[in-house]
C-alpha cells in the first residue's frame, strides 16, 4: 500500500515552500530532506538534545518532535534565516569571536535559543543565560565559552532590537 501524499505550504525564512509530503513527516525531515536545509541538525531525534531547534511563530521549538503538517501556514525560521545576508546576528558573531564553536553540531540550536533570549529579554540574568544555553546539549565546550558569547551578544545588542518580526522576516530596528 502506498502512502498518501499531501501538498503543504510552510513559510520558511520568509518564503513559502510547497512540497508533497507524507503526514508522518517531521518538520526536521521536511527542512533537511525536502528543502535541503541542513543547518538544523538531527541529534537525538527524541527532543532531548535541542540541536533541531527552530523558531515557529517566534518561539523556539524542537523540529524533530513537530510534524510538518502542524506548521502549515505558520512562519518557521531556521539557522539559515538568522543572518542578514553576510552580516551575522550578534549571537552568531559572538560565538565565533569567543571561540564558542567546537564541532558545530549544537551551534544552530544554541544560536536559535540565544536569538530568542535576546529578543524577549534584552537584559537577562546569568541564571537566565545558563537556562537558555542548557536547552541544547553541547558535548565539546563545557558551556563556559557559549555563556560568555551570549553575554557579549547581549552587550552588543544593547539599544538595538535585532530581529523584530515584520512579515515573518527579521529586521534590524533601533529601539528608542
Amino acid at each position: 500500500m502506498s502512502k498518501q501524499l499531501k501538498i503543504v505550504t510552510i513559510k520558511v525564512n520568509g518564503h513559502d515552500r510547497s512540497k508533497a509530503i507524507v503526514s508522518s513527516m517531521t518538520l526536521l525531515e521536511f527542512l533537511r530532506e525536502e528543502l535541503d536545509m541542513t543547518g538544523t541538525k538531527k541529534g537525538c531525534d527524541l527532543g532531548e538534545c535541542g540541536c533541531c531547534s527552530v523558531l515557529i511563530e517566534g518561539k523556539p521549538m524542537l523540529s524533530c518532535l513537530t510534524l510538518a503538517l502542524e506548521v502549515v501556514g505558520k512562519s518557521v525560521i531556521t539557522i539559515e534565516g538568522i543572518a542578514d545576508g553576510s552580516q551575522l546576528h550578534p549571537v552568531q558573531q559572538a560565538m565565533v569571536e569567543q571561540g564558542a564553536i567546537q564541532c558545530g553540531y549544537c551551534t544552530p540550536g544554541m544560536v536559535i535559543n540565544g536569538v530568542d533570549l535576546i529578543e524577549n529579554n534584552p537584559d537577562p540574568t546569568s541564571d537566565e543565560i545558563k537556562q537558555c544555553v542548557s536547552a541544547t546539549i553541547c558535548r565539546c565546550t563545557g558551556y563556559t565559552k557559549i555563556e560568555k558569547a551570549m553575554k557579549v551578544a547581549i552587550k552588543k545588542s544593547s539599544g538595538v532590537k535585532y530581529y523584530r518580526r515584520t512579515d515573518s522576516l527579521f529586521k534590524k530596528e533601533e529601539v528608542l
